[in-house]
């Protein structure tokens, strides 16, 4: 019996709109009412996917849980409160921002409460109109060096261009990350031993739930560690090919038509 899911949310839970799919609200419900704890696994943070939360109803809920920032923190939805948490030092932060400001690139840090953004163009600006608390950043970042930093990530649309940077990385910088790859416009930083897969286990651990009883579905590179830390690792069939290859199942639908149901259906209910 699974009791517990991890879920991406962009490209696997949520449709183009950004929304859940009533289909898919309700088949979460149905097994929630059988103890199912569904836990989205996101690499934005709380504040960013509150409008998800609330299509879940599980808005500052008690024995509501999220993963953030690709397992830079796992959180109680109540409060929120934060159970774990794997900071990314400021030295490191600092290096990468330098690095990443020389290249043709979007450039998001995010602390817990906020998203902070550096260089951004047009088809980055349509898209942060769905991220709250977000400001902008100079070239001066000093003030991060007395907050609480989880995350950054580089954007452009051309994921070849992406590869290349990581390809271009100092070698220490590589040492000190954990690099993986969203919605084929953003590489992702977070710190060495730092992801989604982490994160489930600290979830279950906290929730006295064996490995066993797990699911993790996603999409893309940065739900590799969780999909292959999970009991069951599913893809969504709109996943990226090293998704597919690592998961045990893969769905017939994709995103825009109720994957995650899918998935709970036929190991769930």
């Amino acid at each position: 019996m699974y009791r517990l899911i991890a879920c991406d949310l962009d490209e696997t839970l949520l449709d183009k709109q950004r929304h859940v799919s009533p289909k898919t609200r309700e088949t979460i419900k149905k097994a929630e009412a059988q103890g199912l704890i569904f836990a989205p696994a996101t690499g934005r943070g709380f504040y960013s996917i509150k409008q998800t939360l609330a299509e879940l109803a599980a808005d500052n809920k008690a024995q509501h849980y999220m993963i953030g920032f690709n397992g830079g923190v796992v959180v109680e939805n109540q409060g929120p409160t934060i159970i774990k948490d794997f900071p990314l030092a400021y030295d490191v932060l600092a290096q990468l921002f330098e690095f990443g400001s020389k290249y043709e690139v979007a450039i998001h840090l995010y602390t817990f409460e906020q998203t902070y953004v550096y260089h951004s163009n047009p088809d980055e600006d349509a898209y942060l109109t769905t991220i709250p608390h977000e400001k902008r950043l100079d070239d001066d970042i000093d003030f991060l060096k007395d907050q609480t930093c989880y995350k950054a990530l580089f954007q452009n649309l051309d994921r070849h261009y992406l590869e290349q940077i990581e390809t271009d990385l100092p070698a220490d910088l590589k040492t000190a990350l954990e690099i993986s790859y969203s919605s084929n416009r953003y590489i992702e930083f977070n710190p060495k031993g730092v992801n989604k897969g982490v994160a489930l286990q600290t979830l279950a651990d906290h929730l006295g739930i064996p490995m066993e009883e797990t699911i993790a579905i996603g999409d893309n590179t940065n739900d590799l560690a969780m999909i292959q830390a999970a009991e069951l690792g599913v893809a969504v069939a709109n996943a990226v090919p090293a998704v597919k290859a690592a998961a045990q199942h893969t769905t017939t639908a994709d995103h825009e038509n109720s994957a995650v149901a899918e998935v709970i259906e036929t190991f769930i209910l």
